[in-house]
């Protein structure tokens, strides 16, 4: 029987990363992203290589109608989705102190890094419960990617860490909730990932890891971050829903 899998922002970074491991694990791909389908062929491409089925579906995780005409062609498409991965996420177009942070900066990030998971995951959910009645021993589960930014502060993206503490909080409700269903929740906060959205801190965070930021003295990577996601998928976890997996090396592990 086929397993589908949504991933939002699946086709960079950490969401490609996550993209890789669910194929190998023998996912059909349901990929989201807001490049045009021509941009992220190869990509796609190369996802199929594993022998899974991959689609894509463009939209806009933080606007509404996107959300609504993305689930109902991944419907149409798959007939169901077993595993929903929120990864979709951005940073905030400039770094600024929250002592001078704007309002539509803050609106920005919220709407695509909260806002946008929040009520994806409540149309997915509602689907999912409805997919469950039919065959109950399917798996299903949801998988959010915060940040350990939802735990550690940093005052010149504070919108940044208030969306990924949101998560957080939204990882615990929607485990709470589908608990009776059966559907655990699940939530995966990276460290400092070796991603395009990295890029400008590279020569920085080289010299934090040589000093002993994290006990594993290097960047995480997309695969670091795919594999656990990988278990959670297909069911190794399936008595710890609500729960967080940190993948940052130990690096929030407090050190005397």
């Amino acid at each position: 029987m086929s397993k589908i899998a949504l991933i939002t922002g699946g086709t960079r970074g950490i969401g490609l990363g996550i993209a890789i491991e669910l194929a190998k694990a023998g996912f059909d791909l349901a990929i989201n992203g807001m490049r045009d389908e021509t941009l992220v062929k190869p990509i796609l491409d190369e996802l199929a290589n594993y022998g899974v089925q991959v689609e894509y579906f463009r939209g806009d995780v933080s606007k509404k109608d996107d959300r609504s005409k993305m689930i109902e062609a991944i419907f149409n498409r798959f007939g169901k989705i077993n595993v929903l991965v929120n990864n979709a996420g951005i940073a905030p177009p400039e770094r600024k102190d929250i002592l001078e942070a704007t309002e539509e900066s803050f609106e920005y990030v919220l709407n695509v890094n909260l806002r946008g998971p929040y009520f994806l995951t409540q149309l997915v959910a509602n689907r999912m419960i409805e997919t469950k009645k039919q065959s109950d021993d399917e798996f299903f589960c949801i998988i959010n990617v915060s940040s350990v930014s939802a735990i550690v502060a940093s005052v010149n993206r504070g919108e940044y860490c208030i969306s990924k503490a949101g998560i957080a909080m939204a990882t615990k409700l929607w485990a709470s909730r589908l608990g009776e269903f059966d559907i655990p929740v699940y939530e995966i906060q990276p460290g400092v990932i070796h991603t395009d959205m990295t890029v400008g801190i590279r020569q920085k965070y080289d010299l934090l890891f040589k000093n002993g930021l994290a006990i594993q003295k290097r960047w995480g990577t997309p695969s670091d971050v795919g594999k656990v996601a990988a278990a959670m998928a297909i069911g190794s976890m399936p008595y710890s829903t609500g729960q967080v997996v940190v993948v940052d090396g130990g690096m929030t592990i407090p050190r005397l």
